[in-house]
């Protein structure tokens, strides 16, 4: 089932939705509007980032969660983002830093008004999971500038070699132990149950296994999904506020039963437009989407027969279709190999086997590199990865550049020129191969 929705500022702008799209759009109105009462409802609020996000130890807690990038996400989709970032530049902070972090910093000068229109309280505590994105650190000592408040520091080692030691796990278990549950403790004032925390973790494995699933759909022809365009909405309980409840679960049932539906039906992916038409070519997509132009930038792929069968930024927030789940039998080593395993925290060597991996599995066209210009987390060494993985699965990749949530970085012209250049050496691969068959 799928609705239509009508943008307001722009007549006969239809948008279509699947149903799923719209039930994720009301959970994202009610985390933020949980957000906006908390100083009415005596919440304690706790900032925190998406990747390696410990969402189930807080919910210990009771504290209402604030992701930082998701309002600087969401701001850019409400085209709201480049005034703040220009108001953070105006502050004094560089055109080249993260966009997100500039969002963020631009909305707080303004009032701290979030994207439901509302001001976000206060933190009571700022949470760092460190995995891999460095930036992190440096908007956190910003946020704790602005905030006084207590700031808890989780650092998880870095994937160098592609591989989880014992000694790494034992190292964050401690860390958890030893200063993140007893902070947590005092700022909340409510004692650590261990039993609770393995009932959130089961309830996050459960949803966890669904949305594999939904991922994994994607190896359809034709696949069911966009797994980068759709993909952002299909991530987004899981990635944040909602992830180790019963919402999530029903979200991820819900969803499912969707795609089962499509897949059923042998129909590709709904989009802004209404369901795709003929799938002409399957693609692999590494790093994130513009915001800024979302719902444009999508079109310049699904008007040329284009989807996105697998994504590196779908596993930003973790890499469940390698095979992780939370385990509730193993609770606190369980949160620390979660964080290991997100994408931002892998090396990249181990990134080019993902994305080959991606390939082959979902019979892809070719890699498609959308490279940001304020995000080093993901930018650097993605010309090594491309001409990597093109090396070793033969299939062509291509470059694209756009940015976070900056709209004076989307060039609509250039980027709709480089997909065109990319279509046609797909076109002119298959000819080479059905000549030489």
């Amino acid at each position: 089932m799928s609705t239509i929705i009508t943008h307001p500022k722009v007549a006969k702008a239809w948008v279509f939705k699947d149903a799923s799209m719209a039930k994720q759009k009301e959970m994202m109105n009610r985390h933020y509007g949980r957000l906006a009462d908390a100083p009415q409802t005596g919440e304690k609020v706790a900032s925190t980032f998406v990747p390696g996000n410990l969402n189930e130890l807080l919910m210990c807690f009771g504290f209402a969660v604030n992701l930082p990038e998701i309002n600087a996400i969401q701001n850019g989709l409400r085209k709201t983002s480049g005034n703040f970032v220009m108001e953070a530049e105006k502050i004094g902070h560089s055109e080249d830093v993260c966009t997100y972090v500039k969002s963020d910093i631009g909305m707080m000068a303004r009032g701290n008004i979030g994207p439901n229109g509302r001001r976000l309280p206060d933190p009571d505590v700022l949470l760092l999971s460190c995995t891999g994105c460095f930036t992190f650190m440096k908007w956190f000592e910003l946020l704790r500038e602005r905030y006084r408040c207590e700031t808890i520091m989780f650092h998880t080692p870095y994937m160098a070699d592609g591989k989880i030691a014992p000694d790494m796990v034992k190292y964050m278990v401690k860390q958890l132990e030893k200063d993140v549950i007893p902070k947590l403790e005092r700022v909340s004032g409510v004692k650590f149950d261990i039993d609770r925390l393995r009932e959130y973790l089961k309830k996050s494995a459960r949803a966890e296994d669904d949305l594999v699933w939904v991922l994994q759909s994607a190896k359809a022809t034709p696949s069911p999904i966009d797994a980068y365009f759709g993909g952002i909405y299909y991530i987004g309980p899981i990635f944040g506020a909602f992830r180790g409840t019963d919402d999530a679960i029903e979200y991820y049932k819900f969803l499912r039963e969707e795609i089962e539906g499509r897949l059923a039906q042998g129909k590709g992916p709904v989009t802004p437009g209404g369901d795709m038409g003929k799938e002409r070519y399957r693609l692999v997509v590494e790093g994130p989407p513009n915001y800024t132009n979302f719902r444009q930038f999508w079109k310049m792929f699904y008007e040329e027969g284009a989807v996105v069968v697998a994504s590196s930024y779908t596993k930003v927030g973790g890499t469940y279709d390698f095979g992780f789940r939370h385990n509730p039998d193993k609770p606190l080593e369980s949160l620390a190999e979660y964080c290991l395993n997100v994408y931002t925290n892998r090396s990249l060597p181990m990134r080019v086997d993902m994305l080959e991996n991606y390939i082959g599995e979902y019979e892809a066209d070719g890699l498609l590199i959308n490279s940001i210009k304020s995000c080093n987390s993901f930018s650097a060494g993605q010309l090594l990865i491309m001409r990597e993985v093109e090396r070793r699965t033969g299939k062509p990749a291509a470059f694209i550049e756009t940015d976070l949530v900056d709209p004076r970085y989307f060039s609509p012209a250039n980027v709709k020129n480089r997909l065109e250049s990319y279509f046609q050496m797909i076109e002119q691969k298959r000819a080479r191969a059905r000549a030489a068959g």
